[in-house]
């Protein structure tokens, strides 16, 4: 069973012809299947008068659907953010007379140049991304896989005769049924009961699924978007951060102490403050101190973007190294 992780940039809604609607908050899922191949396709419902779930969408993603009749500042919003991100693969979709040759310069050195231009073809598109889907089969762990694994989470509650569940995706290794794993933050030991695929029982889960896990020794109420369960000892947990960033090239000017950033890692939209800027004379090269709100979760080697919701059109910084 091969899953592929899509985000749809569109109006609001566009991708109800591409899937089944499942679970809607400021992200909204759509559900597509055939045969043992699914792909998972996020909307972000609540953009752009909030920048999170644009974000979210984003990070989520292996692949993007990008869908334009004018170009606006959320074009650039988009590209910017995808490029933050590093989303690869995607296809373009052009509406109302647009031409690939006036896109063009507003992809230029972005990963959205790599992009393919479509027609707006549902029927084809369904089965691009379930063939996209069949080709990230994973293999199923044995004795040389990681015996670890690391899973996000993005929602959460109780269903009766189950109790908790959580939704997310796995970010590292792979997960096993009755594994015994850590809730980050805080570290409280949870018993894995079961896990499903697109409502598919399973017994393991590797990076890229989308999963439901059914929790035992936890509460629904206990949890929030953002934790994270791993058995994985490399996961850090840290209210303080120092590390190297890089701004996008349109942000105008140096970066200054006490200004109130939020950083974006797996389901995490974390507050912080800027302590301290050290730039060494390029100030898009900045390395900053932060003070965050609450505690991030995340894997040495990690990359967070950052964002400015006081930004007006350029809300979108740059990114910091996860140390």
């Amino acid at each position: 069973m091969g899953n592929l992780n899509v985000a749809v940039l569109a109006p609001e809604g566009y991708a109800k012809d591409l899937g089944k609607k499942g679970t809607a908050s400021d992200i909204t899922f759509y559900n597509l299947k055939k045969g043992e191949d699914t792909v998972t396709i996020i909307e972000p419902t609540r953009y752009p008068e909030r920048l999170a779930p644009l974000f979210f969408a984003a990070s989520m993603a292996d692949y993007v659907i990008v869908v334009l009749s004018e170009i606006t500042p959320t074009l650039g919003e988009w590209v910017l953010m995808l490029e933050s991100v590093g989303v690869k693969e995607g296809a373009v979709i052009l509406k109302n007379y647009l031409t690939p040759e006036a896109v063009a310069p507003l992809f230029r050195g972005t990963v959205l140049a790599g992009y393919e231009f479509v027609d707006e073809d549902m029927i084809a598109m369904r089965e691009r991304l379930l063939s996209a889907a069949a080709a990230r089969t994973p293999m199923p762990p044995d004795a040389k896989s990681p015996a670890f694994g690391t899973v996000s989470i993005d929602h959460h509650f109780n269903v009766r005769g189950i109790g908790t569940v959580v939704l997310g995706g796995v970010e590292r290794g792979y997960i096993r049924k009755h594994d015994t794993l850590k809730l980050y933050p805080g570290e409280k030991s949870i018993l894995l009961r079961s896990i499903q695929k697109h409502d598919d029982d399973a017994d393991w889960a590797g990076v890229g699924d989308r999963v439901g896990l059914a929790l035992k020794n936890i509460e629904a109420e206990d949890l929030d978007r953002g934790f994270v369960l791993s058995n994985d000892d490399s996961i850090r947990v840290r209210k303080t951060l120092e590390a190297p960033a890089a701004l996008v090239a349109y942000w105008p000017s140096p970066l200054k102490e006490g200004m109130v950033l939020h950083l974006g890692h797996w389901m995490q939209f974390v507050p912080a403050r800027l302590d301290a800027v050290a730039d060494n004379g390029d100030y898009r090269k900045p390395q900053l101190t932060l003070t965050l709100e609450k505690e991030l979760v995340h894997l040495p080697g990690g990359r967070a973007v950052l964002h400015y919701l006081d930004g007006g059109k350029l809300r979108i910084v740059g990114t910091i190294e996860l140390p």
